[in-house]
């Protein structure tokens, strides 16, 4: 089975219903393992098996099930088709590329029309494509990104509710202007002796003309979706909205009726075609600003979109030329100006410069950077011309993974969103029983009349509002894990951003957590038999072969003081341990105290240096040679120079704070005092961190574990919330729930004091969204609203909901990485 995962970005769905909809359409295609749908940012993601179901099949039953997807538009000029069979070839090709929808090749012109999934295919792979096929591209300045092509449809859609408004506002307005100065005649004598020709059941046809192309226009498009909703077996907002209005519409047409035909006795003479046109412009007004709203909640994303470059400078036998960003391979050498931003993740191969890397790292200040330097995508070169040699391109690059871990997290549904979809399911069938039980009661019980009955049937129907459900969690997730990308805080995904609200302890690891990860020798003791240096050699020989931290020092303090490594014989290490090697005919021991007394070789003689040294909050390993200790060495890591404030901010929010690492006690107590922590557990090899963090959660606690995301794996698994800091370019740490980019611990207390606001935002919402209707229902029920108010309220209420989740935008976070401290260039 080839399991994939796509975002497809859904038109069409107006309420939590539509989710609903969408979503058991997808479930429902065979090959589909997992759908799950956005109303705030209308995509869906969806798992499925690539060999039984391809991206074109999705598209096509969503459209079925009256739903379209955001596809964009290509033309391609292709080189080398000869024959009829170049043609079908060509088209075989660009059909194979994952996300196109349809693909028609003209022989005659060398040309290619494509529709296709922008989120899932871009030029450079069509271009790839083509090569690979023995066809050729030829460049034009035509490029393609999702962005584009998504906010394309997104504003026509936005545009076509606006001409639809300013349509409906030219026949409602002076249609409303006529109708209530009808019923104000009804009210004033004097009015009535003076206006008597408003009076005329003429004036009635005025009305139901200036209704009429307001229903057929404004109405089509909620009767076009009742329709395909009630296809599906299920019914949407489209449904109460057609229902009122073509109630209030169809009744006005029988009052019509029954003065042409005499039976107005039976049926009356109020009319309700200001009712029809007021409940459609009020409901496409409130479509329109909700469109405008949302549009706001994904401004973030926007911003770390705009970052990627569409274009790149190529060295062609160092010729500078221009090509598009797609058309990047790994190991092309590009040129990047000053004030120009890095289009891939590359290694510097000429040149040095300033570069500021603020979007990832948060570091306020340029990095410098040259030769042998990694720089990453959507960075700007400030100073000098950098020659750069691609490393990783298209979705590969840092700043990609940031968008599509942004965009994952957006995407998914927060646990607490359950509930808002339970009650969605059976909203509308409820409301529109509550509505004929309001009809019959008024009629058989509270004895009014028919049109009155009538009206607050419609009351009742145009009230209710499941939108506001629908987007009361997905708009707050947006803005918040929009908000927290700004910061370099990247949630996986809904569930973890609310997790995170409700720790109560947090755990961190010593290395690269607390400390700044880059240990340096700070003290070599030989022993008798064994002078320094040849401690160092032999070290540093053994550690050859190891990526630890500590290994890098060592072999560093070699490196500088001149002194040649020796071969490596045999080599086994003991993860949290220590080294077991063979170097030049000697077996070598290398690791903690603890390690080395477990090896039975007796260390007593360097106890008062080592104790000196640990107490020092140092870090300390000891040599053994042919079982007879050789001597130590010392390794001090530097503090974070943030470390202790955020420690600080950590307890004062409430938090325990904990620190787990390898070291031993002595050690791990100084480092843990000079931060300000009481709690420590020393002494804890990595396989065991995840038994630590177990061990707080028996105490009642939900546990963060803060950890560099390789070796703390296990433990950032077992955590109710596993924090990856630090992480720089490797952004994608699947162990982790939440990657904080930058190595400032900060972020920490950020994400989590973000996580809070934005879970106390989705209260609010849904707060609303359930009283709102729990309280206004009931009030239509009673003929306490006209339709046009209980339209107008209806139709802000969706609005309300968008805007609050907007709030957290400007929200002051804790932990001191506010929009000042880490921000997105523009």
């Amino acid at each position: 089975m080839s399991s994939r995962q796509i975002v497809l970005p859904v038109t069409g769905m107006t309420c939590a219903m539509c989710v609903n909809n969408v979503e058991r359409a997808l479930k429902r295609t065979e090959g589909v393992e997992r759908a799950t749908v956005n109303l705030a940012t209308e995509q869906a993601n969806v798992a499925y098996d690539a060999s039984a179901v391809s991206p074109a099949d999705l598209a096509t039953r969503l459209e079925r099930a009256g739903y379209g997807v955001a596809a964009a538009t290509m033309n391609l000029a292709v080189t080398g088709m000869t024959c009829a069979m170049c043609q079908k070839n060509v088209e075989r090709a660009l059909k194979r590329v994952d996300g196109v929808l349809e693909a028609t090749v003209n022989l005659a012109n060398d040309s290619a029309s494509l529709v296709y999934l922008p989120t899932l295919a871009r030029r450079g792979d069509f271009a790839r494509a083509l090569d690979r096929a023995g066809y050729g591209l030829i460049e034009t300045d035509e490029a393609d990104s999702p962005e584009d092509a998504e906010a394309a449809a997104r504003k026509a859609e936005t545009a076509r509710q606006q001409h639809l408004l300013l349509f409906g506002a030219v026949f409602t307005i002076p249609l409303t202007i006529l109708s209530m100065t009808r019923h104000f005649l009804h009210q004033s004598p004097f009015l009535s002796e003076h206006f008597a020709w408003l009076h005329a059941e003429s004036w009635l046809f005025v009305l139901g003309a200036l209704a009429t192309p307001v229903v057929f226009v404004l109405g089509r498009q909620y009767v076009s979706g009742a329709i395909k909703s009630l296809r599906n077996g299920t019914a949407n907002m489209d449904v109460l909205v057609a229902m009122g209005s073509l109630a209030a519409y169809g009744y006005g047409l029988i009052v019509l009726l029954g003065i042409l035909f005499d039976f107005s006795d039976v049926v009356g003479k109020s009319d309700y075609f200001e009712s029809a046109a007021v409940i459609l412009t009020l409901i496409t007004l409130g479509k329109l600003l909700e469109a405008r709203a949302k549009s706001r909640t994904s401004a973030a994303i926007k911003k770390l979109i705009k970052l990627a470059p569409k274009s790149a400078t190529l060295l062609r036998d160092d010729i500078p030329v221009e090509i598009p960003v797609d058309e990047v391979l790994i190991g092309d050498k590009l040129l990047v100006k000053p004030g120009e931003r890095l289009p891939v993740d590359a290694l510097v191969v000429a040149g040095s410069s300033a570069v500021d890397e603020s979007l990832l790292t948060g570091e306020s200040l340029p990095i410098d950077k040259s030769v042998g330097d990694e720089v990453i995508a959507g960075s700007i070169n400030q100073q000098g011309r950098l020659v750069v040699e691609a490393r990783r391109i298209g979705k590969d690059t840092t700043l990609a993974q940031l968008i599509e871990l942004v965009l994952r997290a957006q995407a998914s549904k927060a646990p607490i969103q359950a509930v808002a979809d339970r009650v969605a399911s059976y909203f509308v069938p409820t409301v529109i029983v509550l509505a004929l039980i309001t009809l019959l009661g008024w009629l058989f019980v509270g004895g009014a009349s028919f049109p009155q009955a009538v009206l607050n049937m419609i009351a009742v129907l145009v009230i209710a509002c499941p939108c506001a459900l629908g987007l009361a969690t997905p708009t707050a997730i947006m803005v918040g894990s929009g908000r927290g990308a700004e910061r370099g805080i990247l949630f996986r995904d809904s569930e973890a951003l609310e997790r995170s609200a409700g720790l109560t302890a947090v755990l961190l690891d010593k290395t690269g957590t607390i400390t700044q990860g880059k240990p340096e020798l700070t003290a070599l003791v030989g022993t008798v038999n064994h002078v320094a240096e040849r401690v160092l050699q032999y070290a540093a020989s053994a550690e050859a072969a190891s990526e630890h931290p500590l290994a890098q020092a060592v072999l560093a303090a070699a490196a500088e003081q001149g002194i040649e490594l020796l071969p490596l014989d045999d080599f086994s290490a003991l993860p949290g341990r220590g080294i077991m090697a063979r170097i030049d005919g000697a077996g070598v021991m290398l690791g903690s105290p603890r390690f080395i007394r477990e090896q039975g070789i007796d260390s007593s003689h360097l106890q008062d240096d080592i104790a000196e040294l640990q107490a020092r909050g140092h870090t300390v390993v000891l040599l053994a040679l042919d079982d007879e200790l050789a001597g130590a060495l010392s390794l001090g890591d530097q503090l974070k120079p943030t470390a202790k404030a955020a420690v600080q901010t950590l307890q004062g929010s409430g938090m325990q704070v904990a620190l787990v690492t390898g070291d031993n006690q002595q050690t791990a107590q100084a480092i843990a005092s000079e931060v300000g922590i009481s709690r420590v557990l020393a002494e804890v090899l990595p396989a065991d961190k995840a038994a630590a963090v177990e061990q707080l959660q028996r105490e009642g606690q939900r546990v963060a574990m803060v950890g560099d995301g390789v070796n703390d794996a296990p433990a950032l698994a077992q955590a109710d919330v596993g924090f990856a800091i630090g992480a720089g370019a490797d952004i994608a740490i699947e162990a982790a729930d939440v990657t904080l980019v930058s190595g400032d611990l900060r972020a920490l207390s950020t994400a989590i004091d973000l996580s809070k606001a934005t879970l106390r935002t989705i209260h609010q919402n849904l707060f609303w969204a359930f009283i709102y209707n729990i309280v206004l229902i009931p009030v239509a029920m009673l003929g306490g609203l006209i339709p046009m108010f209980a339209a107008a309220a209806m139709a802000f209420s969706s609005v309300f909901v968008v805007s609050n989740s907007l709030r957290l935008r400007g929200r002051r976070l804790t932990g001191g990485l506010n929009a000042g401290d880490h921000k997105i260039t523009k």
